[in-house]
């Protein structure tokens, strides 16, 4: 429900978008809505506060996309296309505590490379990417989902995501077993997961620091700056772990407190951190960000509640870390730009016997021009 509620407000704020653009190309703020020799039937107090209320928006969408030029330019032009190439990767560290110490195992699926070609229009990008390896397959993988979708303005940010994993998993790491053979890279098809969510995050020197420079090509940076960054962020996450399908001397050895088949959990977290823009050559920009955050997870282990959770006293042992890390590189010279990005979230749940350390993320390499230049 509040994913949901939480995408109407982001319907809402391209809204705000779309008028703002509107109002760059006219050139000037018109605040009344009648042409002057027109007869209007509304009152005039009504038309005082239609017209207060437009002039009190569109001072919000300013203040919202101001820019000090001696370190920030504006894209000059309309629309933009884009050819890119992403690599979507995500790793589960699960921790199985015992009376004989913790035992620790590591998932992923196989690496998801996919080609795309994007068009946009300003802050909005509509697009179709596909799986290269289905190219060579007879059929898709159909149980993989992947959609996000990232707005950005001078001040702040949004990012939106959902994704489901297929059941190609392997296992990457094995430790504390006593185990006569390497299991590292065999096929585990016991663990599925999904998540989806959402990163709200405002920018405070926004005036001097662009980060759609970096990551939407919509801006350019001209001297090196840095801010600092305070977020919000709201997740859902389903894990689905089924043990038998382990290989059988691990079956043997593994602690009693892995006997889980679901583990769902949300999140919800408060981020505070700091980003940087190093303008290190001409047209070109390097952006590294990190915003460690607080998070309250609250879990349902086999669609029931956690005994911690009947307990007020306890909910101190719900917080845990999480962490969000983008980077990125481009060369933009407001008519063709070429980059890569990378954008990687790291979440972490634990209680006294089970801890997951899930993370997802994408590396991103593109290529693009832009065209049909906005009017002065």
């Amino acid at each position: 429900m509040l994913l949901r509620v939480l995408t109407v407000l982001t319907l809402m704020f391209l809204t705000y978008c779309i008028a703002n653009a509107q109002s760059e190309e006219k050139g000037c703020i018109t605040t009344n809505i009648l042409p002057t020799d027109s007869v209007s039937t509304t009152p005039a107090g009504g038309n005082r506060f239609i017209n207060s209320s437009k002039e009190l928006f569109f001072k919000a969408v300013d203040w919202f996309n101001a820019t000090d030029t001696a370190y920030i330019l504006p894209n000059k032009y309309n629309l933009t296309l884009m050819l890119e190439q992403s690599t979507w990767f995500e790793h589960y560290r699960l921790g199985i505590s015992g009376n004989d110490g913790n035992q620790i195992l590591g998932f992923a699926p196989k690496v998801n490379t996919k080609l795309g070609l994007y068009f946009g229009w300003r802050w909005i990008f509509l697009g179709y990417s596909f799986d290269l390896s289905s190219l060579l397959k007879k059929e898709r993988e159909k149980s993989r989902t992947e959609m996000t979708f990232n707005l950005y303005s001078a001040k702040f940010g949004l990012d939106l995501y959902y994704r489901k994993s297929g059941n190609d998993f392997k296992i990457t790491s094995c430790k504390n077993f006593d185990l006569s053979d390497d299991y590292i890279g065999t096929n585990f098809s016991g663990f599925q997961s999904s998540i989806k969510g959402l990163n709200a995050y405002y920018i405070f020197k926004s005036k001097k620091y662009s980060y759609p420079a970096a990551y939407s090509q919509s801006t350019n940076q001209k001297k090196s700056c840095g801010s600092f960054m305070a977020g919000f962020a709201y997740s859902e996450h389903q894990i689905s772990f089924d043990r038998s399908k382990l290989p059988e001397e691990i079956q043997e050895q593994i602690n009693p407190s892995s006997s889980f088949r679901k583990l769902n959990y949300t999140d919800y977290n408060i981020s505070f951190g700091y980003g940087y823009n190093w303008v290190f050559a001409k047209n070109c920009l390097l952006n590294i960000s990190l915003l460690p955050a607080v998070g309250y997870k609250k879990a349902r282990i086999n669609d029931m509640q956690t005994a911690d959770d009947y307990n007020w006293t306890e909910w101190v042992k719900d917080i845990n870390f999480d962490l969000i890390t983008r980077a990125g590189i481009t060369w933009n010279n407001r008519k063709y730009y070429v980059g890569a990005t990378f954008i990687l979230h790291t979440y972490d749940y634990r209680k006294d016997r089970i801890s997951m350390t899930n993370s997802f993320g994408s590396l991103k390499i593109y290529a693009g021009f832009n065209f049909w230049k906005r009017k002065k």
